[in-house]
């Protein structure tokens, strides 16, 4: 239990890649994680489209960038100053931030809890990856990414049945050498209500 507690604590997001890819034995421990995660129901319903393809990553991370609208921040208000995140630097083209390995999680649409079911998967992934050296970061409104001919093309070629659609992003990599891990930032402490 330890460990798994030390791993929490130590797990942060990864903005800046090394071109390194991970290794297949570690994808995989990583991917078992996310199927063995919590689902509605039991249903299992999650789809887990990698790509480990450059060229692909790269488009479909600008497509995303060019169709996110996030409110960029300001001097009191952003994602991190350690490693920007798309709202923090305009200059930002790739939404993807150069991972070299990108998980779209494609869920049903009209499935009552298909965004938790997502959520619970990458939660499972983030912290294998980290137990096992990997930096990973959750990207949200995963349907962006595909937005344009593209992408439709794309979800032809992966197969992706009609009644889903792409819930989040995950991405896999090794941090940029010489970077730092990132630092946690100060937990609020007025955020737990306890009633006896």
């Amino acid at each position: 239990m330890a460990d798994l507690y030390n791993i929490i604590m130590h797990r942060r997001s990864i903005r800046r890649y090394s071109e390194k890819q991970i290794e297949e034995d570690v994808l995989e421990k990583i991917l078992e994680a996310g199927m063995y995660a919590p689902s509605a129901g039991g249903r299992q319903g999650v789809l887990f489209a990698v790509c480990q393809n450059k060229e692909m990553n790269e488009r479909l991370g600008r497509i995303k960038r060019a169709h996110s609208r996030p409110r960029m921040a300001d001097a009191t208000h952003y994602v991190s100053k350690e490693q920007p995140s798309i709202a923090d630097d305009a200059t930002l083209t790739n939404a993807f931030y150069d991972a070299p390995t990108v998980i779209t999680f494609f869920a049903p649409k009209n499935f009552l809890f298909s965004k938790e079911d997502c959520a619970l998967a990458a939660e499972n992934m983030m912290l294998v990856a980290d137990a096992n050296g990997v930096g990973s970061c959750y990207i949200g409104q995963g349907w962006t990414a595909f937005d344009d001919p593209y992408g439709q093309d794309v979800l032809k070629q992966w197969n992706i049945p009609g009644g889903y659609y792409a819930v989040m992003q995950l991405l896999l990599g090794y941090p940029r050498d010489g970077d730092a891990h990132p630092t946690a930032k100060p937990r609020k402490g007025d955020r737990i209500i306890r009633w006896k």
